[in-house]
């Protein structure tokens, strides 16, 4: 099966499915599936996109971003949800160079952890309660989208060490992402080496600190979000293989 699909606009458009949670199950292929911002979308693209079969669509953006950026087009078919997880809007691309992104990233990811909290619930609901292919995605489809996928790929079993390294794999997207950067800001200087970037330690420093404080991610959302056996149970049964 294909992890990675190619589009002409969208940069950052993977499959979840694949990985073993730890009862020796796989993640579904073709079920759910994390991106960069969806509002990109046209022509091919477009065509590409229903043809994958999704059914709903998260926005973890602001309103404002979606303002600015557009929105996944409408579709008779397709379900849109705006659960904007982040509260503390801050600029990568102008951070100082010599910015550490893993502590930086980690502690950012940790606001939006216990900021977000009732954003992300309701994301993992709206995850659980579908049965079709379902799209979630943010900007670049790395950080706001990394920790949702973090949290549900936790909750479904899988090992932290393949968590980290699909939080890694935007590494491949990052030279368009740059790219991208450059062509809609063309007035501006882009000060932080680090931006686009997806290095494991990043992901892998936020979990350490989450587990210190929670015992584990399932600590985390179980008394952070008020994830309870019901919700868990709901998203394998949705999400592995029988």
């Amino acid at each position: 099966m294909q992890r990675h699909v190619t589009f002409t606009h969208v940069h950052n458009f993977r499959d979840l499915g694949g990985y073993r949670s730890v009862d020796g199950r796989r993640v579904r292929w073709g079920r759910l599936f994390r991106s960069d911002s969806l509002g990109k979308l046209r022509g091919a693209d477009w065509d590409l996109f229903l043809s994958l079969g999704p059914r709903t669509v998260v926005d973890l953006r602001y309103p404002w971003e979606i303002t600015r950026s557009g929105r996944v087009p409408e579709h008779p078919s397709l379900a849109y949800h705006n659960l904007s997880i982040e509260h503390r809007p801050y600029d990568q691309a102008g951070l100082d160079p010599d910015v550490d992104p893993a502590r930086y990233l980690a502690d950012r990811y940790a606001e939006v952890a216990h900021d977000g909290t009732a954003e992300l619930r309701a994301a993992l609901e709206v995850v659980a309660a579908d049965t079709a292919p379902l799209v979630f995605h943010c900007h670049s489809g790395k950080d706001r989208t990394g920790l949702l996928a973090m949290l549900v790929l936790s909750l479904l079993g899988v090992d932290e060490q393949d968590v980290v390294a699909d939080f890694a794999l935007t590494e491949q997207a990052t030279a368009r992402l740059v790219a991208e950067w450059h062509a809609e800001h063309p007035e501006l200087t882009l000060r932080w080496p680090a931006y686009g970037r997806a290095p494991a330690e990043v992901m892998q420093l936020f979990l350490t600190d989450l587990n210190q404080r929670y015992g584990s991610v399932r600590g985390y959302a179980s008394h952070r979000l008020d994830v309870d056996d019901a919700l868990v149970a709901a998203l394998r049964e949705r999400l592995l293989e029988a």
